[in-house]
């Protein structure tokens, strides 16, 4: 395993091992925001550790994102709808197509926020009042899984089944690129510094980049049963993703070198990952805490 880059690792208990802390997100307040997935609730930390928790929610939050109206906006897995939660704790909820399964959302040049719908196959659309429209993808069966802004003005989501992943512009053109490894089974994406967009490849233990055009790069983690989970860009020029399987956090140079680092509960199950507003990043354990890794 390559260690690499010096990293400091603290965790921080904010719910029992059964809640399931599972997406997180910078907020607009300086604070880590971070859904609940088994207790229905969204949980608020300072990067002091000043927890707050709040709910119920639409039940099954799952990724939460910053929203362009200075709110956070989560998709609701099992409610079939959308979250909105204003900084002070405001819960508002909209319904999205019925039985889509919403997963992942992220907020797009146009003012609105954009999901996946794993359910149905389909990219949905709210705006901030609440009005949802969706476009089909191309495929069956395909689980549309996270979604990300891209640097061309367009969304990029990994179709975890269809071993793809796709652009959607604003107009609700669609396009979808396969991946070259079979059963790559892509989940987290994230925009890197590099103008390129890079992914996690859960079923193979490798992270991918694909450039705006296309074209994809595979680059292989020590452990092919890692289980890479999200992706986020970190400082500097790097991308941070989860490994869901070893439980470590790893980093990855634009150059594709990786460096890994254990977290400090074995078996933890990190899922989430977002830089912070202190310059560190922060992870969502499902095993019932927040670890800040910060970057030596």
């Amino acid at each position: 395993m390559s260690q690499g880059s010096h990293a400091t690792i603290r965790e921080y208990a904010v719910t029992g091992p059964e809640a399931g802390p599972y997406g997180i997100a910078a907020g607009p307040d300086g604070a880590l925001w971070f859904t609940v997935v088994h207790e229905d609730r969204i949980g608020r930390m300072t990067p002091d550790g000043e927890l707050t928790l709040h709910g119920p929610a639409p039940a099954g939050p799952m990724i939460i994102t910053a929203g362009p109206d200075g709110a956070l906006w989560f998709t609701a897995f099992r409610d079939h709808a959308i979250g909105r939660i204003t900084t002070g704790g405001e819960i508002a909820r909209f319904a999205a197509p019925a039985g889509c399964g919403p997963c992942g959302i992220a907020a797009g040049p146009d003012g609105a926020l954009w999901f996946t719908q794993m359910h149905t196959g389909r990219i949905g659309r709210v705006t901030t009042g609440g009005d949802v429209t969706d476009f089909a993808v191309p495929g069956e069966g395909t689980m549309p899984s996270m979604i990300t802004a891209g640097p061309d003005g367009a969304l990029w989501f990994t179709l975890n089944q269809g071993n793809a992943i796709g652009r959607i512009a604003p107009d609700g053109d669609v396009a979808v690129h396969p991946l070259p490894t079979e059963g790559t089974a892509p989940v987290g994406i994230a925009a890197g510094p590099d103008g390129a967009l890079w992914f996690t490849g859960i079923g193979t233990g490798h992270i991918g980049q694909i450039t705006t055009d296309g074209k994809v790069t595979e680059f292989p983690l020590p452990d092919p049963a890692a289980r890479p989970h999200a992706i986020a860009a970190g400082p500097g020029e790097d991308l941070w993703f989860t490994e869901w399987g070893t439980a470590h956090v790893g980093r990855i140079t634009p150059d594709g070198r990786v460096h890994e680092h254990p977290l400090p509960t074995p078996g933890c199950e990190p899922h989430g990952i977002a830089l912070g507003a202190d310059g560190a990043l922060w992870t969502a354990l499902e095993s019932g805490a927040l670890a800040r890794i910060a970057v030596g």
